[in-house]
């Protein structure tokens, strides 16, 4: 059976996907024993991070080339924008992170670093570049969630840790994935096999930022 593009990239990064599963950020969230302050501290960093994510459907929607194209990508800036920051916003409020704390706090450097890469593949390539580039975080986050979920049902309902849990395995999640899942099969239709070769790496990039996001969360770097 012929794999598609985007089976392929993931196989490309197989061994960096299976150390977020045993990253103890990660296995804290899903056995409920992180330290409070080191998620307090990723939601703050998230947070920044997922309004240059943003841009980065922003800018897909000023590449695209299709009326189709462009309502993904709209749709993908609204369900971040909306959606996945809705659960942020929810957890701001429980952890006491104030509008003003948000203004005041820089970007870590690993996050600065990840998204500035993002974006500088964005503006040098089209709509299948941005789709490639997002699509590591949007597809890590929801195989983790579902990971934890399999090691400890419980998770969801964790009185803290479970929304984040929940977000990641919703359904209205799983359609952005799928739709960012087949938007990059789609477009990789037949590209060169230079062009595959180029897209592996940013995947693979991206896939090793999203390492580096979870070891700045656990640190606590700047």
């Amino acid at each position: 059976m012929v794999k598609s593009f985007s089976q392929e990239l993931r196989e490309s990064a197989r061994e960096i996907w299976a150390g977020y599963h045993t990253h103890p950020f990660v296995r804290g969230l899903g056995d409920g024993t992180l330290d409070l302050e080191k998620f307090r501290y990723f939601m703050i960093q998230d947070y920044l991070y997922l309004y240059e994510y943003a841009k980065l459907f922003a800018l897909g929607v000023a590449k695209s080339r299709s009326r189709e194209r462009m309502q993904m990508f709209a749709g993908m800036a609204y369900s971040t924008l909306n959606g996945e920051m809705g659960i942020h916003r929810s957890y701001m409020k429980r952890l006491g992170i104030t509008e003003e704390e948000l203004d005041a706090t820089p970007a870590a450097l690993a996050n600065v670093s990840y998204t500035n890469y993002m974006l500088a593949v964005g503006y040098a390539g089209d709509d299948l570049d941005i789709l490639v580039a997002v699509l590591a975080c949007a597809w890590s986050y929801q195989e983790i969630a579902q990971e934890l979920v399999r090691q400890n049902p419980e998770a969801p309902s964790h009185p803290l840790y479970g929304e984040w849990v929940q977000g990641y395995i919703s359904e209205a999640y799983g359609k952005t994935v799928e739709e960012n899942i087949a938007g990059v099969d789609a477009l990789a239709e037949g590209i060169s096999p230079e062009r595959k070769a180029y897209l592996t790496e940013v995947f693979r990039n991206c896939s090793r930022y999203e390492a580096g996001f979870w070891d700045m969360a656990y640190e606590q770097l700047v």
